[in-house]
């Protein structure tokens, strides 16, 4: 049996929260990760009764939930007038997390400066350490999700940090299309930290500025900065990604958890993440991890 298991971005089919689930298990998923940003299952929207049915409904589909995505946007962590609430919400979401069966809340933070120095730096710690610190006391891992900076950047920041309540989520795609990392040695280089995967695929057209595609992805789009001509997310096994070399590192760090198959683009993204499981599934029995 793998020590791994196939989990499906509920929201990537485009269907409710409940009818993302019942797909993810129809396509052979073991668990799930769902948005709780906005709408109905968000910790504002479930009392506890309705966490509590929410708790049955997916122990009757016979799934796991693999994380909550509690990412709120933005700028992230950066700019500390912004922060007193985000931090709020994102216990609040830990919360969630507890109630709905999953040890693991992923969000993007910002972009981590280079400079260490800098009050963004600062700002992202306090916020940071913060909610890491409220989590850790329950039992939680707040995941930073890889992609704005490299690995070894990212790394840094967190030793910086005064809490173990954060951890990564490692997303190799978004290693490969923006900063051009590679996502086997991100692996290695942040082994202690990674509680969660997504399995995505992508590839890098051009050279860019994380930045900027980070500063336009929170501002709405930034005039001049075309996405398509810079990267492209692929369908798994289709882009950079070397999904083989990714699960053995994997492996021989002792990750044992989700990958979850994230699919944010294409025109029929079920007939995707069906092939994406059947994809994982054939390489973890050809590897037998």
């Amino acid at each position: 049996m793998s020590k791994f298991k196939i989990g499906v971005m509920a929201d990537s089919f485009r269907l409710s929260p409940r009818e993302g689930i019942l797909k993810a298990r129809e396509v052979g998923a073991e668990g799930f990760q769902l948005y709780v940003v906005e709408g109905e299952v968000t910790p504002e929207a479930m009392d506890a009764e309705a966490r509590r049915e929410f708790r049955q409904f997916v122990a009757g589909a016979g799934l796991q939930v693999a994380a909550l995505c509690g990412d709120l946007g933005g700028h992230g962590f950066q700019r500390a007038d912004e922060n007193a609430g985000k931090i709020e919400r994102s216990k609040r979401i830990v919360d969630l997390a507890i109630d709905l069966g999953t040890a693991v809340v992923t969000t993007h933070i910002g972009v981590v400066p280079a400079d260490a120095s800098s009050q963004t730096y600062a700002n992202m710690q306090h916020a940071c350490n913060e909610i890491g610190a409220y989590a850790a006391d329950r039992g939680v891992r707040f995941a930073v999700e890889t992609g704005p900076e490299t690995a070894v950047r990212l790394k840094s920041f967190l030793d910086s940090l005064d809490t173990d309540g954060v951890g990564v989520n490692l997303d190799p795609a978004n290693l490969v299309m923006v900063t051009g990392d590679d996502p086997v040695a991100a692996v290695h280089t942040l082994a202690p930290y990674i509680v969660h995967t997504h399995a995505k695929d992508g590839v890098k057209l051009a050279p860019c500025n994380p930045e900027e595609v980070y500063n336009a992805f929170a501002e709405g789009g930034v005039e001049g900065l075309d996405f398509g001509k810079l990267f492209n997310e692929m369908p798994l096994g289709e882009g950079a990604v070397d999904f083989e070399a990714w699960v053995r590192a994997l492996a021989d760090i002792g990750y044992e958890g989700f990958l979850t198959i994230e699919r944010e683009v294409g025109r029929d993204p079920e007939r995707d993440i069906r092939a994406a499981v059947q994809f994982l599934r054939e390489l973890l029995d050809r590897l037998g991890v």
